[in-house]
């Protein structure tokens, strides 16, 4: 038990300095990335039952890695995202971080109707997402789709970082609340 305290508080705190760093330079450190999976590794091969490692760590990092990495092949997400929430996966397991991903979408969902809000850019969103979901509108009547360039820009980028930081924070509160 006390091996789930180590790895909870080292992971907190890797992800609030991901956080700190993505909020200040819109960048996710690869030095601070591979400092965590190496902890993970370290910890969970130190623990009491060292095959944790293979099981828990390497799994809960394919998990991390392979929910994002779509995301970040059609470009919605940056490598340093991706990368991080693979650290997460290495330090939770495969479960944990499958609930932290999906809370982790819905924070950054949040986040990105605040910025949007905040920046006034509704009109520019409302056209990217009508673009985006007209093809799948369009095929659910039974008519041929065709992709279409989007209008207008994007409507900003954001440092997803802190959506996998406070996602971390409270499904790990909830685990040990």
């Amino acid at each position: 038990m006390i091996n789930a305290l180590y790895l909870d508080g080292f992971l907190i705190a890797l992800v609030l300095s991901a956080c700190l760093h993505d909020l200040a330079a819109r960048k996710i450190p690869n030095r601070l990335v591979l400092c965590g999976l190496f902890s993970a590794g370290v910890l969970h091969l130190v623990s009491a039952t060292p095959l944790q490692f293979i099981s828990v760590g390497l799994a809960g990092c394919a998990v991390g890695l392979l929910i994002f990495l779509p995301l970040y092949l059609l470009r919605g997400m940056a490598a340093g995202d991706v990368k991080l929430m693979a650290m997460v996966g290495a330090f939770t397991g495969p479960m944990l971080a499958l609930d932290i991903a999906l809370a982790t979408f819905c924070a950054g969902g949040v986040m990105a109707l605040v910025m949007v809000a905040r920046q006034g850019r509704w009109r520019a969103f409302v056209a990217n997402m009508w673009i985006l979901l007209r093809p799948l509108c369009m095929r659910a009547v039974g008519m041929p789709s065709v992709r279409e360039p989007l209008p207008a820009g994007s409507v900003g980028g954001m440092p997803y970082g802190l959506a996998i930081a406070a996602a971390t924070c409270l499904m790990l509160s909830i685990r040990h609340g």
